[in-house]
This record gives structure tokens, C-alpha cells and sequence, in this order.
């Protein structure tokens, strides 16, 4: 039977690789969340140069655009905090220093619920597949989350140790929860808009395409409009 959760958490920590990634994937959650009292706060972990198909861009203008876009966005959904780890795009390695800098957010924050990428939703379809950024993001925050924050002898210099209680993935192929984001899926539309650099032809079709699959993903459930995820639990 399909669930919805309706439980607000206490903070919640949202780790996405690019900077319209957190908006696209679970805005509607996040601004659901904010508006219920949680704390909510973004680490995205790349600075979004490379985020243009236009080869005469200057790139570290493109940067300085996406950080205002982020900032925009953030405004909207009600955000406690936003931080960028400023890797390049396309850079990011499932490697210690990664991980080490998001064991480090985790502990920092201290989140009730994390949400990121899926990592192992790869293929959608014959016209898409999922960024490279995603994938090493989605993993490489599992691999913050469990079993490292969780566990002092992981990064000691981190900070002292936190178990997260729950991993909420989104851009899944396989969801088991949804949250029902009829409330807020104007925000989310919204916020998405913020992010002009990515639609070059307008940001209506970006908010239509937003809003159908929310819709779809409502459907699931018996709602207007919802997000699905995948879940784990880790307790906590």
C-alpha cells in the first residue's frame, strides 16, 4: 500500500549535486517542511559552471549567476541555510575528502532526515540517464550517513558523531513514500523558475513539466500533487 508521510521532522538536510537539483527533486518537500517548522537546510556540492551549452559563456559569470538563482530559489522554499562546497562540475569523486566534507555538514546540522539522489537510478528510458554528478553525490552521501557520521572513528575531526534516523532518495526508479505537496506545489514552481540560467527558452514548460509529474506522482497516492522518494532507516 502506497504511504504517505505525514510527519514533519525536526531538520531536515538536503544534499544535491547542482544548484536547481534541490528545487527540482524535492522543493515541494522542502518548502512543506519549512513552513511546518523544520529547519531546513541545502549542501550543494558543485558550483554549477559548467551548467550552460553555450560555449561562449564566460563560466565564472555563469557561477556567480547560479549562486543568485540558489539564493532566490531558497528565499521562496524558506530555507534555514544554504552552503555550496564549490567542486566543479563534473569533479566529484566518491573519495574521502568528499565524504569527509559531507560527514562533516552531517555532524554540523545534525539532521533528523537527509534526502539526495539515488545513486542507483541510472537509466529512464531511451532518452535519459541519470548525471554523473547524481550518482557520486547520492552515494557518497549514503557513505556520509551510514556508517560514517554515525560512528566517531570515522573523521574524528568532523565533529562528534550522528546517526541520522532516516535517508529519503529522491529521483528514484523504485519510490515507497511520498509526501503530498499540493500545499506548496506553487513554491516549488516557483523556486524552479528562480533557476533562468538552466531554461534559456523560458521557465514555463520547466514549471508544466514540474507540475505533471507531480501530478503523476499524486496519483500513486490519492493526492493533487506529491513527491516520491525511496526510504531507508537507520534509526536514531
Amino acid at each position: 500500500m502506497a504511504e504517505l508521510l505525514a510527519e514533519v521532522p525536526t531538520r531536515a538536510l538536503a544534499i544535491y549535486a547542482h544548484p536547481d537539483d534541490p528545487d527540482v527533486s524535492c522543493g515541494g518537500t522542502l518548502a512543506l517542511w519549512a513552513k511546518g517548522g523544520c529547519e531546513v537546510r541545502v549542501l550543494l556540492c558543485t558550483d554549477g559552471g559548467k551548467g550552460s551549452p553555450d560555449p561562449d559563456i564566460d563560466t565564472g559569470e555563469l557561477v556567480a549567476r547560479r549562486s543568485e538563482e540558489m539564493g532566490e530559489a531558497a528565499a521562496l522554499i524558506g530555507l534555514a541555510g544554504q552552503e555550496s562546497l564549490h567542486y566543479p562540475d563534473g569533479a566529484l569523486s566518491d573519495e574521502p575528502e568528499f565524504r569527509g566534507a559531507l560527514v562533516a555538514a552531517v555532524r554540523r546540522f545534525r539532521p533528523d532526515v537527509v534526502l539526495s539522489h539515488d545513486p542507483t537510478a541510472i537509466f529512464f528510458g531511451q532518452s535519459y540517464f541519470n548525471h554523473r554528478d547524481h550518482r557520486v553525490t547520492g552515494m557518497a552521501a549514503l557513505d556520509a550517513v551510514s556508517p560514517a557520521s554515525a560512528l566517531p572513528h570515522y573523521f574524528p575531526e568532523a565533529g562528534p558523531a550522528h546517526q541520522v534516523s532516516t535517508v529519503l532518495m529522491s529521483g528514484t526508479l523504485e519510490p515507497d513514500v511520498w509526501v503530498d505537496i499540493s500545499s506548496t506545489v506553487e513554491v516549488k514552481g516557483e523556486a524552479v523558475g528562480c533557476h533562468r540560467s538552466q531554461f534559456p527558452d523560458g521557465v514555463e514548460w520547466a514549471s508544466t513539466a514540474m507540475k505533471l509529474g507531480a501530478a503523476d506522482a499524486g496519483r500513486q497516492v490519492g493526492v493533487a500533487y506529491a513527491e516520491g522518494f525511496r526510504r531507508l532507516r537507520l534509526g536514531g
